[in-house]
């Protein structure tokens, strides 16, 4: 499903208007019923009646206002309480004012003793809808504003937001001051960017799609929508399917190349999540002195030994390991190897040699920090799977710059070397060198342990032997792996989930992906009636 910016939501919007000749009165109608028929069902699920509408004197409000109409004429007890007077109102806003005012619904105006007007909010509703501010809302609010918002949060009460929480930047997530933490967020055409992506994430609740109405085949013709959000729907249409008469070799042939004698865990757990993702066979390069103890764990997986120096790969690893990779599909480097001047070697050779897709995490880039021409110039196709650390190390820039604008960043750093970039954290971001982004919905903060990184490593590479492209290869491990967390997590919590055990219940998130057995980030509203 695709995200949208506040700027993209209003161009369509407008050629909706002039290339479609749908009105905006009528888009403000259908966005106001899709509010009301959303607090409808849940004011009658909790046995109650009565509704406070907040509107601030814009669209938003106007949207507000419409809602109200709808559920006062639906027979529900709605008063609403308008930040601004009503000569401040205009255009489509100030004419479902009048319409309100015509229709009998108590309007207070509230412009002078604000804290004793909106006490009442929650006094006087057992549900509450925000529509102080829309997508154009930036910064942190100010004056009557923010004591608004601060007394629907003190309230206490279901709240609804229409189209997103005031004071949330519906662009970047940002929250920079007072604002709504609602329930429900009933947002207009298509989801907004600033909903999935944290903090706002944490502040809209359930996110219901209100359809305005707006052409089909405008929104798949807006070529400038490069957002979107990973659905189930989506990864179930990109796995590759399981004949019946397929063998090992069908599935793809992954080489792992990783380790080290500091972290000689890392190399099992980016083969085990190579396996559980349905490679059909893997090989695990490590260097010699950790040999031995990959062969003793090793069941499924065919591990090798690589020439190394003080614990770590050395430089003459560069030519047995490429003979290994002419018998690979894929070849995976980085979990564990260190930045020993070897693994700086044996990671320019790979680059400069192999004729194989690559994907490269953790010292696979510790090692090309600032060597960005490296990455641009590789011979086969790249997926490059960073923390906010590591991308940040080899950009030149801090990592609170990459948390800030997560979005943003990973595309710069897709076009500036040319690979798919995968950046790990809440909502995971992949974006194309062409400017695509998908922002993964899965996952849970049980993942914030070691390992974690090395599983989804051996995930992506694994889908690219089976065949998908880098980027969809990339979104759909990351989704996948975010799944198999979170099935973790909803039997034994979020605390002390251990990478292996992630990586064993991949087979079941794509089990259950297949199976339509896994609820979309959000829920789509047509049009249907109120009652």
């Amino acid at each position: 499903m695709k995200l949208v910016t506040a700027s993209e939501i209003r161009e369509l919007e407008r050629r909706a208007v002039q290339e479609a000749g749908l009105p905006t009165l009528l888009l403000m109608e259908h966005a106001g019923r899709a509010v009301a028929q959303v607090v409808w069902k849940l004011v009658r699920e909790r046995g109650g009646s009565r509704v406070a509408v907040v509107c601030g004197k814009g669209n938003n409000g106007g949207d507000g206002m419409c809602a109200a109409r709808h559920l006062a004429n639906a027979g529900l007890s709605v008063r609403v309480y308008l930040l601004a007077r009503d000569q401040d109102v205009e255009g489509d806003a100030a004419t479902n004012l009048r319409a309100l005012r015509a229709a009998g619904v108590e309007v207070d105006n509230v412009v002078g003793a604000v804290d004793t007007a909106l006490k009442a909010v929650g006094a006087a509703a057992d549900l509450v809808v925000d529509a102080i501010f829309g997508t154009g809302f930036r910064g942190s609010p100010m004056g009557l504003a923010a004591r608004a918002i601060e007394a629907i949060n003190e309230a206490q009460k279901p709240v609804v937001a229409v189209d997103v929480p005031s004071g949330l930047d519906a662009d970047t997530g940002k929250v920079e001051g007072p604002c709504v933490r609602a329930h429900v967020t009933v947002t207009m055409g298509l989801p907004k960017v600033g909903l999935l992506v944290y903090p706002g994430a944490s502040y809209c609740g359930e996110v219901v799609v209100a359809d305005l109405g707006l052409p089909r085949k405008l929104v798949l013709d807006a070529a400038f929508l490069l957002t979107e959000v990973a659905t189930a729907f989506q990864v179930a249409r990109l796995l590759p399917p399981r004949a019946p008469d397929t063998h090992k070799g069908t599935y793809g042939r992954v080489l792992v190349v990783a380790g080290s004698a500091r972290f000689p865990g890392a190399p099992k757990l980016a083969a085990l999540g190579a396996l559980r993702c349905g490679a059909g066979l893997v090989r695990l390069l490590v260097p010699e002195c950790i040999f031995p103890a990959a062969a003793a764990s090793a069941l499924e997986f065919m591990p090798a030994a690589l020439p190394d120096s003080h614990g770590a790969l050395d430089s003459s690893a560069v030519d047995p390991l490429m003979e290994f990779a002419q018998d690979a599909d894929v070849v995976a480097v980085g979990p564990g190897l260190t930045t020993a001047e070897g693994v700086r070697d044996v990671v320019r050779a790979v680059l400069e040699r192999c004729d194989r897709p690559l994907v490269l995490d953790a010292d696979a880039l510790n090692v090309l920090a600032g060597q960005l021409t490296l990455l641009r110039n590789a011979r086969a196709p790249v997926v490059i799977t960073p923390h906010p650390g590591e991308l940040a190390r080899l950009l030149g820039i801090s990592t609170p710059e990459v948390q800030r604008a997560r979005l943003e960043v990973a595309r710069s750093a897709a076009r500036l070397t040319g690979a798919v970039t995968l950046l790990k954290g809440a909502r995971t971001v992949v974006a194309s060198p062409e400017g695509r982004v998908v922002v993964n919905p899965t996952g849970n903060p049980g993942m914030a342990s070691g390992g974690m990184g090395d599983v989804l490593t051996g995930a992506v590479a694994a889908l690219l032997a089976q065949g998908l492209v880098p980027f969809d290869a990339a979104w759909v491990a990351a989704y996948l792996h975010g799944l198999a967390a979170d099935l973790v997590a909803q039997e034994r919590g979020d605390r002390g989930l251990l990478a292996h055990d992630v990586a064993d219940r991949m087979p079941e998130a794509a089990y259950r992906v297949r199976a339509g057995q896994v609820k979309e980030p959000f829920s789509y509203l047509h049009a249907a009636s109120l009652g």
